[in-house]
């Protein structure tokens, strides 16, 4: 029993629905664990400074993470360990130990720096809080989240060993262990440490995201201790391809400190409203683009690599318009049951309906960006795997420029101008509430990422002719029976509200519910209809049982 479990976690997964399908199933049951660790975060404080506090600390971390790490990501390392394996295997080693122990300097130098840099760094960005009586905190904090950084680090370079290997289990399992992570610390830590407790669950949630994968990278043989010689040429390869790749994740993550900055200087709860609201919509996010993304990049690699241009854009459409069949729809159901999901998810304890609307409105607007981050993320791989950094760099830097500007910019239109307040808050239904300016910040973000979808779609049309044509029917098919089915949506909880008791739990859960699973089969309907290849192809995928598929043997790899 225990020798079969571990044949089937450590399978080897090559079909491209297949692995985005588990990929997707384990980024479900991330996200849903995520969801378990915000509603008991939402529960226990509100949407109050607590917890503004709290996720502030993550922001200079999460910085530091996304942009020295990305140096070594999986979307640089694969096609480098992918050439190094085709020589030999003593090359690959010696090039991962390289790579290896250039980063692990990097990592811990800058998160060194960065330590005693923090008092300066906090109240700098974070302007609305230098008054505050947990500043002091604040800072602790962020120190000891330092340690992430590191960790996930690390974990982040020997996923590129399990992705190659096409172990998309291991890998898919580790954000699992790291919200567990955090929920121990929710549970058993704060009661003994306070609001420490909780940053002490996440460095624990770092410390197993990393462990998981450590067993196959052992076994697989290509990492070695005694292989730890940085060979600087190498080193230098990287650094140049990555440096694009650094700029790009790093802009993307500037640009969300800069809006939390300007969040700080909101009503108290504005940076928790931000964050939950976020995280909600990076389920969708996380189940549809990243899968894919990721499950696609592989073979992309090698098929551009091979010069199969041909096979390639096929990946890319193929990834393209399964992204927009399920993602147009869950972004209409998440505008049309914003509320409902909020409540569900976050109503308990201390997060009262005020909250509800709040967050509720600002997951709606960000919602309307869902399928275009989705599909920035595919276009952004398929960029990476024709080792072509360049185009996706100004693109972002634009896009972050843009959802600063016009974040900022909004902002002072909300703030000066009643007509358009209270238009958008009319529109969100949040009127009367204290402070809604931080619908402005998901507004902005959400407008820039459209703009950054756009600009990559007409490149990579430009780069590959009849990328377009191949994509845009699936996306009047899918918008089509998306808003039939939101329209359905919104006349049934019209009809549901006089039936279910709205103010408790299961009545608002029965509600959304019934509501959304009607809407869902109009939507259904609709498709097939339509004559939807994706729903028939979404179909004959999930009756293969992708977990009993035939392992596809690839080429031979010397290990």
């Amino acid at each position: 029993m225990v020798k079969r479990f571990f044949k089937v976690f450590y399978r080897e997964i090559n079909g491209l629905h297949e692995a985005a399908y588990l990929l997707g199933l384990f980024a479900l049951m991330s996200q849903i664990l995520g969801l378990v660790r915000d509603r008991m975060l939402a529960s226990s404080f509100g949407t109050g400074q607590f917890l503004d506090i709290y996720y502030s600390s993550f922001r200079i971390p999460d910085f530091i993470f996304v942009s020295v790490a990305s140096i070594v990501s999986l979307s640089v390392l694969i096609p480098f360990i992918t050439e190094k394996m085709n020589q030999s295997s003593e090359d690959a080693k010696k090039f991962i130990g390289s790579i290896f122990s250039f980063f692990a300097i990097l990592i811990v130098t800058t998160s060194i720096i960065a330590f005693f840099l923090i008092p300066y760094l906090i109240p700098f960005i974070f302007k609305g809080m230098q008054n505050s009586p947990h500043l002091a905190e604040l800072i602790l904090m962020t120190r000891i989240l330092l340690l992430s950084p590191i960790l996930l680090g690390f974990s982040n370079f020997f996923a590129s060993i399990t992705q190659i290997g096409k172990r998309f289990l291991i890998y898919a399992l580790s954000p699992i262990f790291y919200n567990l992570g955090i929920i121990i610390g929710i549970v058993f830590f704060y009661p003994i440490y306070g609001i420490y407790g909780l940053v002490y669950g996440v460095i624990l949630g770092a410390l197993m995201h990393l462990a998981i994968q450590l067993p196959f990278v052992s076994a697989s043989g290509i990492f070695s201790l005694k292989s730890i010689k940085i060979n600087w040429q190498e080193v230098k390869k990287i650094v140049i391809v990555s440096i694009p790749r650094t700029i790009t994740l790093g802009m993307s993550q500037f640009s969300v400190l800069i809006l939390l900055g300007i969040a700080s200087l909101m009503e108290s709860g504005s940076i928790t409203v931000f964050n939950f609201a976020f995280n909600l919509q990076s389920v969708p996010l996380s189940i549809i683009g990243v899968s894919y993304s990721i499950a696609a990049f592989p073979m992309l690699s090698k098929l551009f690599a091979d010069g199969n241009r041909e096979t390639f854009l096929s990946h890319i459409i193929t990834g393209a318009r399964h992204i927009i069949f399920w993602s147009v729809p869950i972004s209409i159901l998440f505008i049309v049951l914003r509320a409902q999901i909020v409540r569900v998810i976050y109503g308990a304890g201390n997060f009262d309906w005020s909250s509800t609307k709040l967050v509720a409105a600002t997951l709606a607007i960000f919602s309307i960006s869902v399928v275009a981050q989705s599909l920035v993320l595919l276009f952004v791989r398929g960029y990476y795997a024709m080792g072509n950094t360049s185009k996706s760099l100004w693109t972002s830097v634009l896009s972050g420029v843009f959802t600063i500007a016009f974040s900022f910019g909004l902002v002072q239109l909300f703030n000066s101008s009643l007509f358009f307040k209270y238009f958008i808050e009319h529109l969100f239904r949040v009127d009367g509430l204290a402070d809604t300016s931080v619908l402005m910040l998901a507004l902005g973000f959400s407008l820039a990422s459209i703009i950054n979808c756009i600009m990559l779609w007409l490149m990579f049309e430009k780069d590959f002719k009849g990328f377009s044509g191949n994509v845009l029917g699936v996306l009047f098919q899918s918008f089509s029976a998306s808003v039939i089915m939101g329209a359905v949506s919104y006349l049934c909880l019209n009809i549901f509200v006089k039936i279910f008791h709205i103010n408790t739990f299961l009545g608002i859960l029965s509600q959304g519910f019934f509501s959304g699973i009607i809407g869902i089969i109009s939507g259904v309907i609709i498709l097939h209809l339509l004559g939807s290849k994706e729903l028939e192809e979404t179909g004959q995928t999930l009756h293969k049982k992708f977990w009993r598929v035939k392992t596809v043997v690839p080429e031979t790899i010397e290990l």
